[in-house]
């Protein structure tokens, strides 16, 4: 006991002022969900859960870049970013806004150069509108490059090149995101000008998402299902050819120069999926080859067709 009567400080329980007036603690603030949260528990609902699949991983380690896309009921939607994570938020986020759904309090920020939705939504965006223009129909995607610099270090100006399959736009600005902003803005708008016309240089290629073939029910995807692959003597080349009228890809074949260490030809067979689809191919002739590649190329299709 102190002089005074009363307990040594160390000894007193503190009590706020809460406690004092029977009132109860505010409960702590509970973390915002994320959009890939809110996807996931709307497809819970709706019995029909989000699939995400990466497009494309490119860059280099310390930058890299990747692009997601979902598909909810008939609702696709792309993302990018330089995480598998943060481009799965992008696409979910993307999507949740096509569906109409609220993300929360707390959405995660798109990106200005990395965040990609569907094109309605996306108009800010010009970025983000050629990005998904590309994916949407099997483009590459477009190649930015600083091509100039210019004025003192206080007023700097960028000249930026935006390169799509053969077309080419210049865009400038006072930092190289602003330029990269007029470039695409500048391509989305040739594009949009050509889209139809007879002078658009290049024609597009068509192509099919892989796990769309899980739910076709044409007559040569079928029969690839039943039957197996292993039949001697069986054109593989014309297979896989009627099966990509029938499915709506390309196949070509290009042919390495160099010979297998058994002296054999060899070659690649690309099809116009998404994603892109290569496969080897070696024998005692091109066209053997060919039909190596075809061959394998089918064994490929047919077990993503067949993935329940």
């Amino acid at each position: 006991m102190s002089q005074d009567g009363f307990p040594p400080a160390a000894a007193r329980t503190p009590v706020s002022s809460n406690a004092c007036l029977g009132l109860k603690e505010p409960p702590s603030p509970c973390p915002a969900k994320t959009p890939i949260q809110i996807l996931h528990e709307y497809g819970t609902k709706m019995g029909n859960l989000p699939v995400y699949i990466m497009e494309k991983a490119e860059g280099v380690v310390h930058n890299p870049s990747f692009v997601f896309s979902v598909k909810i009921g008939d609702v696709t939607c792309t993302g990018q970013g330089p995480s598998k994570k943060a481009a799965k938020h992008q696409a979910a986020e993307a999507a949740l806004n096509i569906l109409k759904i609220e993300p929360g309090p707390n959405p995660i920020p798109k990106n200005e150069d990395n965040g990609v939705a569907v094109e309605s939504h996306n108009q800010h965006n010009p970025i983000g509108v050629l990005q998904e223009l590309a994916l949407q129909r099997g483009w590459r995607l477009p190649e930015y490059s600083v091509c100039m610099e210019a004025g003192p270090p206080h007023k700097r100006e960028f000249t930026i090149t935006c390169r799509m399959e053969a077309l080419s736009e210049t865009g400038t600005g006072n930092s190289k995101k602003s330029a990269k902003r007029d470039a695409a803005e500048k391509m989305a708008a040739k594009i949009q000008a050509l889209s139809g016309c007879p002078d658009m240089p290049w024609t597009p290629r068509p192509t099919v998402r892989l796990e769309c073939l899980q739910t076709s029910s044409g007559e040569n995807i079928s029969m690839l299902r039943r039957n197996p692959l292993s039949i001697p003597n069986t054109d593989y080349v014309q297979m896989i050819l009627e099966l990509s009228k029938e499915q709506g890809f390309e196949v070509t074949y290009f042919d390495i120069d160099e010979l297998t260490v058994n002296g054999q030809y060899q070659c690649l067979a690309e099809l116009s999926t998404i994603p892109v689809t290569v496969c080897h191919g070696t024998g005692i002739s091109c066209g053997n080859a060919h039909n190596d590649a075809a061959h394998s190329a089918l064994q490929y299709i047919k077990i993503m067709a067949s993935i329940k």
